[in-house]
């Protein structure tokens, strides 16, 4: 019978390690939840039971091949005690890189440690750099509101993606820098002198 309750009391405490070992590398961030890899693989697969988040990815969504876009993720609302974040980008995607306060995990980027919301969001920088070639890729995210009482209830997160497209000569559009121009390409100023050299052939 002895032999049988410390049986008991030694998986108790392998137990609690193991949870308290998940519980612990999830506070310093954690990959393969961006919803990357399915819908239901997010935060929210263990933080349950708080009102969800808003989480958005601001940046641009056009990027030259090669180039480096910087990128935030931005929770606001739920319990708002912390926050953390995963992101992930499509497998013909470029380069994740982590901004301040975060570290690159399998290829992805998340928090080291949870973060306090300030002016009631948290936010999470990072970058992308393109990839060489053409194309759309998107960036997964998913963004968790904590009420910090060190257990997974009480929680809320939510999921965004963001398209980026890659592509070559980007910009605006707009004129090719030859400013104001009448019909055929002529600038209005030298349709201007021509107009004028006319009229003082005529006067002659």
């Amino acid at each position: 019978m002895r032999s049988y309750l410390a049986s008991l009391g030694v998986a108790g405490v392998v137990s609690a390690c193991l949870v308290s070992g998940s519980a612990f590398a999830n506070s310093m961030g954690i990959s393969g939840r961006s919803g990357k890899q399915g819908s239901s693989l997010t935060c929210a697969e263990c933080h349950t039971g708080g009102s969800a988040p808003t989480v958005t990815i601001e940046g641009p969504t056009t990027l030259a091949p090669g180039a480096t876009g910087n990128y935030t993720l931005v929770v606001r609302g739920g319990p708002a005690a912390g926050a953390g974040y995963n992101v992930a980008v499509s497998d013909n995607g470029g380069t994740l890189n982590p901004g301040t306060g975060s570290y690159k995990l399998s290829g992805e980027v998340t928090h080291k440690n949870i973060q306090a919301f300030s002016g009631g969001e948290a936010r999470f920088d990072f970058t992308l750099v393109a990839p060489s070639t053409p194309g759309t890729v998107t960036l997964y995210g998913a963004g968790n509101s904590v009420n910090e009482n060190g257990t997974d209830q009480g929680d809320a997160s939510a999921a965004t993606t963001l398209n980026v497209n890659v592509a070559t000569g980007g910009g605006d559009g707009g004129d090719d820098g030859g400013g104001c121009a009448a019909a055929g390409g002529i600038p209005l100023l030298g349709a201007a002198l021509v107009l004028l050299g006319t009229r003082l052939r005529r006067r002659r």
